[in-house]
């Protein structure tokens, strides 16, 4: 017979939120037809998140581990159908955090990041600590030469036969771009057919001339004004001098702008300060250049991005040849509206100077605060082509948005209503708390949702390690103890 004095069995768990006891409930039961229970049947449950990529944080809702990043959805676990992410949110979220912990997981699978062009340089910390290169350009301080796009005419003194000219090709094709895009930011408004014609032929000469060595645009100015008659001929000058200087006039001009005469200063019209070291990670530093000087910066960016695509595809050009390994990049084109602002025709430009063959093995992301970025530009034909770079990339991850974003980002993918009042409820501000004198941090921050196509997004909080800390931390010029009466005041403003 049974001790009805025996201690009772107890069951359950200690620790938070347990707790034991001597009775674990049965769950409630019910019983229905498939017609009644049809939201039911098959009595499926939501997939856990993906175990591929890199390690982002917690799913908000299960508290499951996400591992997500670009390269590994389309490389491994063969989720999106290009290496590509296009991230947006308001400020101070989190963007680039998101961006840094991509380039700490890449890192360490081999992949190389490069930070083209970085506005306020928040991403040079992190490129330090991963033993990277940061390039610091702007007026006075570094210059970079859009004739010798990420130093990719050395290249060619080690390739050889059809390699060798797919490359010289890739070369002068990017220079012809990159001149159109400088000359677009300098005036406003797009080169004419004449003077892109010209600017082909111009460019051809001096290849002729330099070979593999690297012209300055005043060597490409000398020609302009030189005028060879292969300029001439497509000039359509009819053999006059005076009519020759009346087509040409505009362009010398231009040209002059970005020789150091203008308000381009001598950021293009010197050699290039410090060419890509293709092994490492990099970060184009320009934050030293004004806010206020929006047609500099825009030219600055469209530079790096530039230079950064041109050193990948001399390095695949050289794996090819088999004289140096095949790398994997990741290249990260950061504020993107100020580009696309920055006059007509932009679009095209970073459409150029983006799409890459994704057999090549790179991937990308582009970031920008709202989907408004893109509705802004003046032409429809424009803003069609900006919504296309999200509809093109393989993950959109959205931060906190305001509500009348919601419905522009529903344009170009598909967004329930839970998870619009999802991204709405993240753009709220932080609270101010009395008691302690400090605001809290905004809802918001640090949270995400995932989305691929049309399949229900994945709302997650990153989280950061002890590490990654200091180097993510944007505010650096808010704490920095500042000297107070002969004392330190840490942390704000006393």
């Amino acid at each position: 017979m049974a001790d009805m004095h025996a201690p009772a069995r107890f069951k359950g768990f200690k620790g938070p939120a347990g707790g034991w006891s001597t009775v674990v409930q049965a769950p409630n039961e019910w019983r229905a037809s498939t017609a009644q229970s049809c939201g039911l049947w098959p009595f499926s449950v939501g997939a856990g998140t993906p175990m591929i990529g890199v390690p982002m944080g917690q799913q908000l809702f299960t508290g499951s581990t996400l591992c997500c990043d670009p390269i590994n959805w389309f490389m491994r676990a063969h989720l999106i159908s290009n290496p590509s992410a296009f991230v947006l949110g308001k400020p101070g979220l989190g963007k680039s955090t998101v961006i840094r912990r991509w380039a700490v997981g890449y890192a360490h699978q081999g992949v190389i990041t490069m930070f083209l062009g970085d506005v306020k340089g928040e991403h040079v910390p992190i490129i330090k600590a991963l033993g990277g290169q940061v390039i610091t350009l702007g007026p006075g301080i570094g210059s970079i030469n859009v004739l010798d796009p990420g130093g990719a005419l050395h290249a060619l003194d080690s390739l050889t036969g059809t390699l060798r000219e797919e490359l010289h090709n890739a070369i002068h094709t990017r220079r012809r771009n990159m001149l159109r895009a400088l000359i677009t930011i300098s005036r406003g408004t797009n080169p004419t057919q004449r003077e892109g014609t010209i600017m082909d032929r111009a460019l051809r000469v001096l290849d002729d001339r330099f070979a593999t060595r690297s012209p300055l645009m005043s060597d490409l100015l000398d020609i302009i004004r030189e005028a060879p008659q292969e300029v001439r001929a497509v000039a359509l000058d009819r053999g006059d001098d005076a009519r020759y200087r009346d087509i040409t006039e505009n362009l010398e001009s231009s040209l002059i702008d970005l020789s150091g005469s203008g308000d381009m200063g001598d950021m293009f019209s010197n050699h290039t300060s410090v060419q890509i070291d293709p092994t490492r990670p990099v970060v184009f530093d320009i934050h030293a250049i004004n806010e206020v000087d929006q047609s500099l910066r825009a030219a600055a960016l469209m530079a790096c991005w530039d230079a950064g695509f041109a050193a990948v595809d001399a390095n695949h050009y050289l794996a090819r040849q088999g004289v140096a390994p095949l790398r994997h990049y990741f290249l990260v084109l950061d504020e993107l509206w100020s580009a696309l602002r920055s006059g007509s025709g932009m679009v095209d430009r970073v459409d150029q100077v983006t799409r890459l063959n994704r057999t090549f093995g790179v991937g990308q992301a582009l970031i920008t605060h709202t989907m408004s970025d893109l509705e802004s530009l003046a032409e429809p034909q424009d803003r069609m082509k900006a919504k296309g770079f999200v509809e093109r990339s393989g993950m959109v991850l959205c931060g906190g948005l305001p509500e009348g974003e919601l419905p522009l980002l529903n344009q170009a993918i598909s967004v329930s209503r839970v998870e619009m009042d999802l991204l709405k409820s993240w753009s709220d501000p932080g609270a101010w708390d009395e008691r302690s004198g400090v605001e809290s941090d905004p809802p918001g921050r640090g949270k995400f949702l995932v989305k691929v196509g049309g399949r229900p997004g994945i709302p997650f909080h990153l989280k950061l390690t002890g590490q990654e800390l200091d180097p993510n931390d944007t505010n650096l010029l808010w704490h920095a103890p500042r000297r107070t009466n002969g004392r330190e005041a840490e942390h704000g403003i006393e």
